[in-house]
């Protein structure tokens, strides 16, 4: 039987524009993983792979106007959006090139034997090295950010570890041009292109969670087909571990101090938030409380003002289109449920944005009104109205992980009056990063970002962006009593590197 084709399909016609490619059989598979495998060494000199990361994002800088030019007719984000993504892609690049050289991401801990000490301690050595192949698994809603130059891969390739990328079939001719971009930047290192491998369909990403030479794997995408690979990860002869971005509904709180000083402000805020980028970010708000009352009443009308004034927009694909239309019209049958401005189909190839209203005590007990508690993809947020602060909890308590967690103050309780402490203290335990008085939307690339969450948001207690992201790719080893002579440079009294380190007990830099 022939291979079945990969086309690259324009989402604005859903035409097909080329064939890209085939899909990977499992012995394509094999071979992709065997020669990553293969050049694992050819990562181990720190110096050499930070140099390859920043030759990448010159490389792909260089090829800019072709690459953005591909990506729109793939996923019609426009060129624009598109443009900027590309310009975060290069950053994280250099931004990981840079940890590279700075090392403080092996954490070197040196222990001298102590023989006072009870027990006593004898000669220990640890820093952290690859764990070997990584599968990533890319994204449809960032063609460039998480995708083939992604954060999985920049942050796999900077730890040392060789990559295979599964295509989304979103954007397949955009995944090819980048893979060879990467790979050009690699030969320039001395580096064999089998550091960077690349397969096509759902078959061939089944074989590569499952191939015994693959150490780790990273997904953003859907709940339903995250948690299948994360299981497949775990019923493997050897589980690995998988850090998967799965679903995240954001939840955010709006006090009623805060509906009754800025309700316009916050309601235009929300509308751009929600209907960014046609509602197809992980981390746009998809549930917010909201007081009952004349301010809520006012950040309602802002809201329908902002989201009646946006234009229809194009979906990454047709599947995505007909499921958003099916959940907006499944959500908007339950009863209670109002649409002041209606969601769904603006036209064969597009969606209008929209949003929901509901009393907030359907959604504080288990029943039918939980679909609303669920992510649906695309242009739509559901508005809550709370009665009173009980109201609100009962809600926040039902909900599962989360990426994000936001609460909109007044100036007084931003100040650390009345319930901002408590409110705060509430949503911590539901996401991994927690907003005041800002919108989700928008993840800043920078050592301190944490983008990730409880279950289902992710799968481990991991980043996927900002520097630390660089930690999943990695695993601490000890050596204990082994001579100077035998171990890595990284490991020496003298420190030849000058690495950041631990030694005896105190942090040298």
């Amino acid at each position: 039987m022939a291979a079945a084709p990969v086309w690259s399909v324009d989402p604005r016609t859903g035409k097909q524009r080329e064939q890209v490619a085939v899909e990977a059989t499992a012995q394509e598979v094999d071979t992709a993983v065997r020669a990553a495998c293969d050049v694992r060494g050819s990562l181990a000199d720190r110096a050499v792979r930070a140099a390859f990361l920043r030759t990448a994002a010159d490389q792909l800088e260089a090829a800019r106007d072709a690459l953005v030019e591909t990506a729109d007719a793939e996923t019609a984000l426009g060129p624009v959006r598109l443009t900027g993504e590309l310009a975060r892609t290069c950053y994280q690049l250099r931004a990981f090139a840079d940890i590279v050289d700075e090392g403080a991401f092996l954490d070197v801990v040196i222990n001298h034997p102590d023989d006072t000490a009870t027990p006593p301690i004898p000669d220990l050595r640890r820093y952290k090295v690859p764990l070997g192949v990584v599968a990533v698994y890319s994204a449809s809603n960032f063609p460039f950010a998480f995708s083939v130059a992604g954060g999985d891969t920049a942050s796999a390739l900077a730890a040392g570890c060789p990559v295979v990328v599964k295509a989304h079939p979103d954007h397949p001719a955009l995944s090819e041009l980048v893979a060879k971009v990467l790979r050009r930047a690699a030969g320039e290192h001395g580096i064999p292109e089998g550091v960077v491998g690349l397969v096509h369909g759902f078959e061939a990403g089944v074989e590569l969670i499952k191939h015994p030479l693959v150490a780790a794997a990273g997904f953003t995408g859907s709940i339903r087909g995250g948690r299948a690979l994360f299981d497949a990860a775990a019923a493997r002869p050897v589980p690995i571990p998988f850090h998967g971005e799965l679903g995240s509904l954001n939840p955010v709180l709006i006090t009623e101090a805060a509906a009754a000083e800025r309700a316009e402000q916050i309601g235009s805020g929300l509308a751009g938030s929600m209907t960014l980028g046609v509602g197809q970010f992980c981390v746009k708000p998809g549930l917010v409380l909201a007081p009952s009352g004349a301010a809520g009443d006012r950040l309602v009308k802002s809201l329908t003002d902002a989201v009646s004034d946006t234009e229809a927009g194009v979906l990454l694909d047709h599947r995505m289109r007909d499921n958003f239309v099916a959940g907006v019209a499944e959500r908007t049958a339950l009863d209670g449920v109002e649409s002041p401005v209606t969601p769904g189909a603006g036209g064969e190839h597009t969606v209008s944005p929209g949003f929901l209203t509901v009393p907030a005590e359907k959604l504080a007990r288990e029943g039918a009104y939980d679909l609303l508690l669920e992510e649906c993809f695309g242009p739509v947020t559901v508005v809550a109205r709370y009665e009173d602060e009980g109201e609100a909890t009962a809600v926040l308590s039902r909900l599962p992980g989360n990426l994000t967690a936001t609460v909109h103050l007044s100036a007084e309780e931003a100040a650390g009056e009345g319930r901002g402490p408590e409110l705060l203290a509430e949503l911590t335990p539901l996401a991994g990063r927690v907003l005041v008085n800002g919108w989700p939307t928008g993840v800043a690339v920078a050592p301190a970002q944490h983008h990730g969450g409880p279950y289902p948001a992710t799968t481990s207690t991991s980043t996927s962006v900002g520097g630390t992201a660089i930690e999943r790719w990695l695993r601490p080893v000890v050596y204990q009593g082994a001579p100077e002579a035998l171990l890595p440079a990284e490991l020496r009294d003298e420190n030849p590197l000058g690495l950041p380190r631990r030694f005896n007990g105190h942090l040298e830099r």
